[in-house]
């Protein structure tokens, strides 16, 4: 991974949506009713949430993807200019209609249900930038030439398809993804085969566990905030951009993983997946407070974060 001087540029590839969320007491049965005290829209989409969260900690993004020329698709655009996202790679076609998403948010435990309408990836990607990072849905346009000329990261927290981990410099699923695509009990047997296999580095996220580092150095266990949680929708998709952000700006991979945690669970204070998103001040804060005043150990498979 490399460490760029000057300001880094960096470009999120892959799905801008809008979301519908409802707050709902208990997850509806199949043919029930339920009501909601609150209903929300707001901007959604794994790349373009990792865009808004790198530009709210003050660094220049820009997003890539695609998007219908429609008024969802309007709102998708505007949301990203209005969080300071560069939109000049944004494809807009008539021919599609523009990602959205309804999500049910259960009261009782902030567990979600997302029912969404994925996005196509883009036909090319721009060249120059010095970081790329890519969800599910901008991983087909990755070419062997970007793979050589960037420091490429991408989300497996939606599984990708046709997966080539050669190249890669950053490789970020979850932990359910990371057993399933390599069959072990174990993350960290699982991120060893996935280095194996040609990731540089691995961070396995794991909800309200953590997140683990695994790198030729080593395995590091980063514990979860004790935070107030309101929803956790999106915030995968804040630990992914806060972790590129945290390593463009200069910090090692073990200290990325604690900030990126540190932003992700802070996020989790909005229903919605962007707005809850802190600024660098916040973050820091919540890093020298008490909550992560003991330091993480190694990685040794026994606990909740591996």
């Amino acid at each position: 991974m490399g460490v760029h001087r000057g300001r880094p540029r960096i470009l999120c590839v892959g799905t801008a949506a809008i979301d519908t969320i409802a707050v709902v007491p208990t997850m509806p049965l199949r043919d029930s009713r339920v009501t909601s005290p609150l209903f929300r829209t707001a901007g959604g989409g794994p790349a373009a949430t990792a865009a808004v969260t790198i530009a709210r900690l003050g660094l220049p993004v820009e997003f890539c993807g695609v998007v219908g020329r429609d008024e969802i698709g309007d709102a998708a655009v505007a949301g990203l200019v209005a969080a300071g996202v560069g939109v000049h790679h944004v494809e807009r076609r008539a021919d599609i209609t523009t990602a959205q998403s309804m999500i049910l948010i259960c009261a009782d435990d902030a567990s979600r249900t997302i029912i969404t309408q994925p996005a196509p990836p883009p036909r090319a990607l721009p060249t120059g930038f010095d970081w790329i990072h890519l969800d599910h849905a901008g991983y087909p346009a990755l070419s062997s030439e970007l793979r050589r000329s960037a420091t490429v990261s991408l989300d497996d927290g939606n599984a990708v398809d046709n997966l080539d981990l050669h190249g890669l410099d950053l490789y970020v699923p979850t932990a359910e993804v990371v057993r399933r695509r390599f069959t072990t009990d174990s993350v960290a047997a699982s991120a060893a085969r996935a280095r194996a296999a040609g990731a540089a580095t691995v961070v396995v996220t794991d909800g309200g566990a953590g997140a683990s580092l695994h790198t030729e150095a080593g395995s590091y266990a980063s514990r979860a905030f004790g935070v107030e949680v309101n929803s956790t929708l999106g915030a995968g998709d804040v630990f992914h951009g806060a972790l590129v952000a945290g390593l463009a700006n200069g910090r090692d991979a073990r200290s990325a993983v604690d900030y990126a945690n540190a932003c992700a669970a802070l996020s989790c204070r909005a229903i919605d997946g962007q707005s809850g998103i802190p600024s660098p001040a916040e973050v820091a804060a919540l890093l020298q407070s008490p909550a992560f005043a003991a330091p993480p150990g190694e990685c040794r498979d026994e606990g909740v974060s591996c």
